[in-house]
């Protein structure tokens, strides 16, 4: 359980966001969230959950049904949201942290239909110009995948109660608990597979 050897020298971290449509160019990134999944006693556990409201950047579009379906409202002055480039500091600054603590190389993203997800963040970081992104630039884990190979389910909730793992309808599509349950998720198929199975020639 090596973190600078289990994933390449990668240190996985889940990140969810919340948008105003499926379009990471154009439709607006309005939560970020990211949790480490860290070595720790049995196995790997959820980190610290790292998470900001993020205000539309300019010219952004805004679907409806988005909004809707998420229940965000980005005039809302009480979301204390904060502009792309500092919603970007505040969650990746500790994600950076955190890697250098398990003497990782990088992070790598695991997300939840990932490709989502890290279209999303790769365009905040291209819009902002941020510099010294954690995160490999494509590589990622998709527990959408893995869930149907462990359990036979793709749904984020249905995979969670045949895991054995807690869920809440009335919370979720939250960036942050979206986040923390994937990584409890992914938490507990890498030690169920790590327990049963082991690593082929050892880390």
């Amino acid at each position: 359980m090596d973190p600078t050897t289990r994933f390449r020298g990668y240190l996985p971290v889940v990140v969810d966001v919340e948008t105003a449509g499926f379009n990471p160019q154009g439709d607006a990134l309005l939560e970020l969230a990211a949790v480490p999944v860290v070595p720790g006693e049995g196995g790997w556990h959820p980190g610290a959950v790292h998470e900001a409201a993020v205000e539309p950047f300019p010219g952004a579009n805004l679907e409806e049904s988005a909004l809707k379906f998420t229940g965000i409202d980005p005039a809302d002055p009480l979301r204390g949201a904060l502009p792309e480039a500092e919603a970007l500091t505040e969650v990746l600054n500790p994600v950076r942290r955190a890697v250098a603590d398990h003497d990782c190389k990088r992070a790598i993203l695991v997300g939840h239909n990932a490709a989502f997800d890290h279209a999303f963040l790769n365009a905040a970081v291209n819009r902002t110009g941020f510099k010294r992104n954690p995160f490999h630039p494509f590589s990622s884990f998709d527990t959408a995948t893995l869930a149907g190979l462990a359990y036979g389910h793709t749904v984020l909730a249905r995979a969670m109660e045949r895991a054995g793992l807690e869920w809440d309808d009335e919370r979720a599509h939250s960036a942050a608990y979206d986040a923390e349950r994937t990584a409890a998720l992914f938490a507990t198929i890498v030690n169920t597979w790590d327990h049963f199975i082991g690593i082929p020639g050892g880390e």
